[in-house]
């Protein structure tokens, strides 16, 4: 009789300890930490709570708190997300700053060059019309002409409206159309101007133009429009563009600095079929990084044309700047050169 009680005590023991092996939400199992009495009965649940614990987390860590070296490599992993962070907006903003430098320089140019479009095409080419050109040597019709060194000089006439004083039937369409250079010392200096000045239809009146002459329309007298000139015609049309120079295409294919090949005449520009420029622009940011000084003396630097094959100028003006050490780099990488094409209408003879 005991012994068929004993197996049985043993029997509800067993189905009491399978009963305490409850299964965790996430599939870990657990056992209850209490222990049954004679009846199976959890001694804990008997005091109205059930102690539970997961096996391996009490292995791990009994108190459930974080260690120093888990806390360790928190902040080392948090550190290296705000360096990236930071590395990543400051690798943007200056991509974006030479974006807006870049399109400064691109947005100038293309003004300037919209410009020049417009009063290259509408140049009064005859061959009773004097010029003031670059050139090897003089001419009959471009006395004033000669090798320019450095920032180019051109002045000729063209049907475009022109500043001038006087208004009303007295003005002519025709106008005195020139580009430089300002090398005044003052703010204005290398700072690309435009001459835009008005005549008017004959040489009837007291009134005298920017060089001195009767601001009529003689075209045979010898073209200075930088003589004595005042700044009530100028525009400053490139505050940013430092470097000026030009050349010819001429119509047998040749590029040359002289507008002529087959005699030594300008004629109306006959011999040139188009008139290329070439100039250099720095963004304001970079310009204040160099005095005027050192920007007239950049711009000398830069070869005049010599005869270079197509784009061959500014390769030697990028060359020149990618090896100078004697200017802040900052702003010497900000220097952006550009050439256009400026083909003429046929001439007037």
């Amino acid at each position: 009789m005991s012994d068929h009680e004993t197996t049985r005590s043993r029997a509800n023991r067993t189905r009491s300890r399978l009963r305490n092996m409850q299964r965790c939400s996430h599939g870990a199992m657990r056992r209850c930490s209490g222990r049954t009495d004679s009846n199976g009965v959890n001694a804990s649940q008997g005091r109205g709570y059930n102690f539970c614990e997961l096996t391996f987390r009490s292995r791990l860590n009994p108190s459930g708190a974080f260690t120093l070296a888990e806390l360790l490599v928190a902040v080392g992993v948090l550190v290296l997300l705000v360096l990236l962070v930071s590395q990543l907006l400051n690798s943007a903003a200056t991509i974006m700053t030479l974006g807006h430098r870049q399109m400064n320089a691109d947005s100038q140019a293309r003004e300037l060059f919209d410009r020049m479009a417009i009063d290259f095409a509408q140049m009064v080419r005859r061959s009773d019309v004097d010029y003031y050109l670059k050139s090897s040597t003089t001419a009959n019709d471009c006395t004033l002409c000669t090798r320019q060194r450095g920032n180019d000089q051109i002045a000729f006439y063209s049907t475009v409206p022109g500043w001038s004083a006087l208004t009303g039937a007295q003005q002519s369409p025709v106008s005195i159309i020139g580009y430089r250079i300002n090398v005044s010392g003052t703010t204005l200096s290398n700072r690309l101007e435009r001459l835009g000045e008005g005549l008017i239809w004959n040489g009837a009146t007291s009134d005298t133009r920017a060089d001195g002459r009767p601001a009529s329309v003689i075209f045979w007298a010898p073209l200075n429009p930088w003589a004595n000139a005042t700044n009530s015609p100028f525009d400053v049309i490139g505050p940013d563009v430092f470097r000026f120079e030009y050349y010819y295409l001429l119509k047998n294919g040749d590029l040359s600095s002289t507008p002529w090949y087959a005699t030594s005449s300008v004629r109306g520009m006959q011999d040139v079929s188009a008139i290329i420029v070439d100039i250099a622009v720095i963004d304001p940011k970079s310009r204040v990084l160099l005095s005027n000084s050192d920007i007239t003396a950049l711009a000398e630097d830069l070869a005049d044309y010599s005869g270079q094959p197509p784009g061959g100028l500014l390769a030697g003006w990028r060359t020149f700047l990618d090896g100078n050490t004697s200017l802040p780099r900052p702003a010497l990488s900000s220097v952006r050169f550009y050439e256009r094409s400026f083909y003429l209408s046929p001439a007037s003879l």
